[in-house]
């Protein structure tokens, strides 16, 4: 049996007919072949998997699809649009990323972070990026590069 579903995804209107279970992050990759969108625990622990519904960061494997009808949904592949989104430069200047599984979801997170904080300190961004996991880094460089990204935000916000 399947439901139909309509809601935005990366700044396009998108329909379609899934089934009451289809997660969200298995409707970006499987149905809308989004697959920056990464599957790492399917337990909402990694956050390698993290969009954002409504401009909030959402950890799309623990999401049924159906519960975002309706809503704004912007993966990794639509949040900086036709150049890199200031977080995503810095994560590149910063060398936050190794292997590059996490980096979408740690990128999404710390666009997430950075609107409820946005003069988050060192300490802060360690603790709100708990719940996305990296097993390359170390975090050091991903902490810089959220600090990096951040500032960046800041003077793009200031130019509007």
């Amino acid at each position: 049996m399947t439901t139909s579903i309509s809601i935005t995804v990366n700044g396009q209107s998108v329909q379609r007919d899934i089934s009451a279970r289809t997660l969200l992050s298995d409707l970006l990759r499987d149905h809308l072949g989004l697959t920056g969108t990464h599957r790492g625990c399917d337990t909402a622990q990694c956050g390698a998997c993290t969009v954002h519904v409504d401009d909030r960061a959402v950890k799309s494997c623990s999401v049924l699809a159906l519960q975002v009808q309706g809503t704004e949904v912007t993966t990794i592949e639509g949040l900086g649009g036709a150049q890199m989104h200031p977080m995503q430069q810095a994560f590149k200047d910063q060398h936050g990323l190794q292997c590059g599984f996490c980096t979408p979801g740690m990128v999404m997170s710390a666009v997430d972070l950075v609107r409820r904080y946005p003069h988050a300190d060192e300490r802060t961004v360690r603790k709100e990026l708990n719940g996305n996991l990296c097993r390359c880094t170390g975090y050091q460089n991903i902490v810089q590069a959220v600090l990096q990204g951040a500032a960046a935000m800041a003077e793009v916000a200031k130019t509007r």
